[in-house]
């Protein structure tokens, strides 16, 4: 039981650390888009970023798909979404090995 606990707390990091690369993304590209954690689930069924960004752009925000393309709004928001998460990762990893090592000294 405990370990299903653990899991479930990793996959809910997860989600959001990617919904803050895809929040990130947003702002830098200067849309005044936000996905919390509800529209986060909401998309997440959709498994292809590119789709996911169409469907909120459909459901929230139609007027730009009259100014803009869709597929190049998801290219650049997934441009700027995989640097975010891998600066994630970097970091994350970083930390991992911090813990490691400090337990392997035993603090």
């Amino acid at each position: 039981m405990r370990i299903k606990h653990a899991t479930t707390t990793t996959e809910h990091e997860g989600d959001a650390l990617e919904r803050d690369a895809f929040n990130h993304a947003f702002r830098e590209l200067g849309l005044r888009w936000h996905w919390d954690a509800a529209t986060f689930q909401e998309l997440k069924a959709i498994t292809d970023d590119g789709e996911r960004i169409r469907t909120y752009m459909e459901t929230h925000a139609p007027h730009l798909l009259k100014a803009y393309d869709a597929q190049f709004l998801a290219n650049a928001v997934g441009a700027v979404k995989a640097e975010r998460a891998g600066a994630y990762r970097e970091r994350r990893y970083a930390a991992e090995c911090a813990d490691f090592a400090t337990a392997q000294m035993g603090f």
